[in-house]
């Protein structure tokens, strides 16, 4: 089967893999459409590391995938279904044009509609799960640092929760343009406004109820722990490239804010939430797959990564196909 694997900072191998034989109460799945996630820019894909940790595993790093079932060995799943299934941790990662999985990794798909855009639940579905973590936001304040991909979702779920304001949050200006048309009610450029004052004017000196950390690197998580209202809550989402951060302990004892932290593939179950997703996507309540921006064949995978990495071409989410 094709597969491919990073065999040294920001460069892939494409080889040929052996096809996986799915054991009893698994399936095997053809993947027809792939999508990168910020984290496998900051955790693999955009680090140096030592030459011995290279070549990585075959697939990795990639787990946003979507494909068709063409071996079932269990109950749950029949041949020919689409499917979204999480490579998990442990695994080999989904650049790989087959993959086995258990049916607790995997969600069925409608069998109408765009398959790249249908992977977009994958993202978006780990967002939910975020969200779910919020409460209520009927006539809440919600600030998103970081409007990428997945900053863009929140913005685009907290707004259809019933957020009074949603604040998008980011230094590239078409990422802004973006929170506007997903749901966001207000934007700032760092690059241009001080971002403390502009929040405290747009929330009349409040400060917002939540803060979404949704970048991965120490300032913007310690910002949002500037933006938060006193009491308020801080969603840490953004996966940073380290183990150990710096922050604020002085403005983290003041704030006293609630801190979640949450990462979905670690949740109990991984997949609820992005059924959850497709549901809504399928009733046309939250639609995550409109963030394709960009499609490129397998063999340009090279090019799919380098482009997310440096923000070119106005691109939010880029689908690799097979």
């Amino acid at each position: 089967m094709k597969a491919a694997r990073l065999v040294g900072p920001r460069r892939f191998e494409f080889l040929e893999a052996d096809t996986p034989a799915p054991e009893d109460g698994q399936c095997l799945i053809k993947l027809e459409q792939l999508s990168i996630c910020g984290s496998d820019i900051h955790r693999e894909y955009g680090r140096l590391f030592p030459e011995d940790h290279y070549p990585v595993r075959i697939g990795d790093p990639c787990h946003e995938c979507a494909g068709v079932v063409v071996e079932s060995r269990c109950e749950e799943f029949r041949e020919g279904q689409r499917v979204i299934v999480y490579p998990g941790l442990g695994r080999p990662g989904g650049l790989v044009e087959y993959i086995a999985s258990e049916p607790r990794m995997m969600c069925a798909l409608p069998d109408e509609g765009d398959l790249g855009e249908w992977v977009m639940c994958q993202p978006s579905g780990t967002v939910l799960y975020a969200c779910q973590k919020m409460d209520s936001l009927l006539g809440k304040s919600v600030a998103i640092v970081g409007q990428g991909a997945i900053g863009l979702s929140f913005s685009m779920i907290t707004s259809s929760l019933g957020a009074a304001q949603v604040i998008g949050i980011d230094p590239l200006d078409y990422r802004l343009d973006w929170s506007k048309d997903v749901g966001a009610t207000h934007t700032i450029n760092p690059d241009r406004d001080d971002v403390v004052q502009a929040v405290q004017d747009i929330t009349e000196g409040r400060g917002p109820d939540i803060v979404v950390e949704a970048v991965g690197f120490p300032d913007p998580l310690n910002m949002a722990l500037r933006l938060v209202r006193q009491f308020g809550t801080v969603i840490v989402f953004g996966i940073q490239s380290q183990k150990m951060v710096p922050i604020d302990h002085e403005l983290l004892m003041e704030r006293q804010p609630m801190i979640i932290t949450t990462r979905g593939g670690f949740a109990q179950d991984p997949i609820a939430p992005i059924r959850t997703m497709v549901d809504l996507k399928q009733r046309g309540i939250i639609d995550p797959g409109k963030l394709v921006t960009h499609r490129l064949p397998f063999e340009e995978l090279q090019r799919a990564y380098d482009m997310y990495e440096g923000h070119e071409d106005g691109v939010i989410k880029v689908v690799i196909r097979f």
